[in-house]
């Protein structure tokens, strides 16, 4: 076999592997955010407290970038063509930062690194946050336990889990996202107020 020959065999190769890469599996995903959760209206004003949100704990299948669902109980999937814009527990931990913020009823909120004197670190366990969408029937489910630790002597002050769900509507993608989004703020919003009268 020439050299001459050998190239060429190469060379049509790497073509037709190309030419099946661009044909199968590269479809772009939407990519989605989370929204600013809403002012916490009757939060207390707390202007002297400074409070640290660590990153949230998660299983695998939340400690990532895709949007979950959930069949059944017991069995989980991604939402086809979509995906987060980071992985989810970053999302959280910043518009978690941002919903204290809002109430501008805090001294400071931040997250690890950022040099504050803290008072307070709020803790949370991303448990749920998925769609649900056995028998026939569509709703986003979000759960997260949340731990209120006295930054100054390590004791935790309290501790409270907090769900929330909102239904799908509409269809696509797009319709899932929204409910997510919808169950979160209600869940943001009981956090905070739940915080600033904690602590």
């Amino acid at each position: 076999m020439s050299h001459r020959f050998r190239m060429s065999a190469a060379l049509a190769l790497v073509s037709a592997l190309s030419g099946c890469a661009a044909l199968g599996g590269t479809t772009p995903r939407d990519t989605y955010e989370l929204s600013s959760p809403s002012t916490a209206a009757s939060a207390p004003a707390r202007k002297r407290l400074q409070l640290l949100i660590p990153d949230p704990t998660a299983i695998k299948t939340l400690d990532s970038n895709q949007i979950v669902v959930k069949p059944t109980p017991y069995s989980v999937e991604a939402l086809q063509n979509s995906q987060w814009s980071d992985r989810l527990p970053r999302i959280v931990q910043l518009r978690m930062v941002q919903a204290f913020e809002n109430t501008g009823r805090v001294g400071a909120v931040g997250v690890p690194g950022q040099g504050l004197a803290i008072d307070y670190q709020v803790i949370m366990e991303i448990r749920r946050f998925e769609i649900a969408a056995g028998q026939g029937r569509q709703s986003a489910q979000v759960e997260i336990a949340v731990k209120i630790l006295n930054d100054r002597n390590g004791t935790v002050r309290a501790t409270r889990t907090f769900t929330g769900g909102a239904p799908v509507s509409g269809t696509g993608n797009a319709a899932f996202v929204a409910a997510l989004d919808k169950a979160f703020d209600g869940v943001a919003r009981e956090i905070v107020t739940w915080t600033l009268q904690t602590v």
